[in-house]
């Protein structure tokens, strides 16, 4: 970032497979754009982030002119636990609690740590900043993170909600506030983020109060290839009755259900294709998909019990007209409507879809988790300058 202009955006895909994507952008005063894309094996972080560095100085598509120019890195980090309720410079004992945290995100915790590991050997002069899921929902009181379970398994184990996609929560919440020129903390949202991973958040004035997503990314809505909520006792059932490890058990519930397991396919354009095309388990995916969020939309709507904007958000949720209307479709007794040809316009903008001077506004704005994480981290860096200079 050069203030608050983006000056370069990329991607690394498909580390470790036998043919990887790195994906480089740098953007233009005049608004043009500059591609570069190499499409070669990655074995490692530690390639790709060689690759990545030397994107950064190329001389006709960089943007630095040496490595040392980085003053900081901004690092997502899935799951803080209870330890971080904001943006945090990384040190040996944010290192410890992001360890300490690996039993509640296995799949995520050690890859953002290696993340970090890589970083701090290509910028070692530069600070290493931590931006975590879970931080935006630390808000969140007791009686809506606690289970009904044992309590010491919360005193001594720490089993209760988190609640996850914090940052692009928060990124969508504030650019809503700016759009409507409101204080945040004078605002009521139910903010629903769906990609191939979804989550719904309750904000009131500002703060999170409730979320779908529980002590790990699986329990709310249905997802891509996860179940969400489900009566507890099928692993049980599966267990006694089909033989199934906790290893396939795990399995089944995170990669092989969701959409994929309604209709055989976790994206979202294919399901929708299939349903138009009159396969019934397409359709019967969609509906149980949008029929939870609007069962989540009714519950947060409950718990917040005055609403300003219903957001939508990321890949399914700024890109899917059907998905919005059917999970708004009969609201109307709530205030919540959605104009049909506002809902069809092909805008990549923050828009609104509900018909004019509708009470509550129902709202496409689009997440940039990356440059809500770049924002963060420079908050940190300024907030550290201002300290030493006092």
């Amino acid at each position: 970032m050069d203030g608050n202009s983006v000056m370069a955006s990329g991607i690394v895909e498909k580390i470790g497979e036998s043919r990887s994507l790195l994906t480089h952008t740098k953007f233009m005063e005049t608004r043009d754009e500059i591609k570069n894309i190499i499409d070669a094996a990655i074995s490692d972080h530690r390639e790709g982030m060689s690759l990545v560095v030397a994107q950064l100085v190329h001389p006709k598509h960089g943007v630095i002119q040496d490595r040392a120019e980085i003053s900081a890195v901004g690092h997502r980090v899935v799951h803080g636990g209870e330890a971080f309720q904001a943006t945090t410079i990384i040190d040996e004992g944010v290192i410890d609690s992001i360890k300490e945290n690996i039993p509640l995100a296995p799949l995520h915790n050690p890859s953002n740590l290696i993340g970090i590991e890589v970083a701090a050997s290509f910028f070692p002069d530069s600070l290493q900043v931590a931006v975590f899921d879970t931080a935006f929902h630390q808000t969140i009181t007791e009686k809506a993170f606690l289970y009904a379970v044992p309590y010491n398994l919360y005193s001594k184990e720490k089993v209760r909600r988190y609640g996850f996609h914090g940052t692009s929560h928060l990124y969508v919440a504030e650019k809503c506030a700016a759009y409507m020129a409101r204080p945040l903390n004078e605002l009521n949202l139910i903010t629903i983020h769906l990609g191939n991973g979804c989550s719904m958040a309750a904000i009131k004035k500002g703060r999170s109060i409730d979320t779908s997503m529980g002590m790990t990314p699986l329990e709310g809505l249905v997802m891509g290839t996860r179940s969400g909520d489900i009566d507890p006792a099928i692993p049980f059932f599966l267990a006694d009755h089909l033989k199934m490890s906790l290893g396939e058990i795990d399995t089944l519930l995170n990669k092989e259900s969701g959409l994929k397991g309604i209709c055989g396919t976790n994206d979202m354009r294919e399901v929708i294709d299939k349903k138009n095309r009159g396969v019934k388990s397409a359709k019967l995916a969609l509906d149980i998909y949008c029929y939870r969020i609007k069962k989540y939309i009714g519950a947060y709507f409950a718990a917040l019990e005055n609403v300003d904007a219903i957001i939508f958000t990321a890949g399914i949720g700024e890109n899917a007209p059907d998905i919005r209307h059917q999970s708004c479709a009969g609201l109307g007794s709530l205030g919540i409507e959605i104009d049909h040809v506002k809902n069809r316009a092909k805008l990549k903008d923050i828009r609104e879809i509900s018909p004019d001077g509708n009470r509550i506004k129902v709202m496409v704005i689009p997440t940039n988790e990356e440059l809500k994480i770049a924002q963060e981290t420079k908050k940190v860096i300024d907030t550290q300058n201002m300290t030493s200079n006092n």
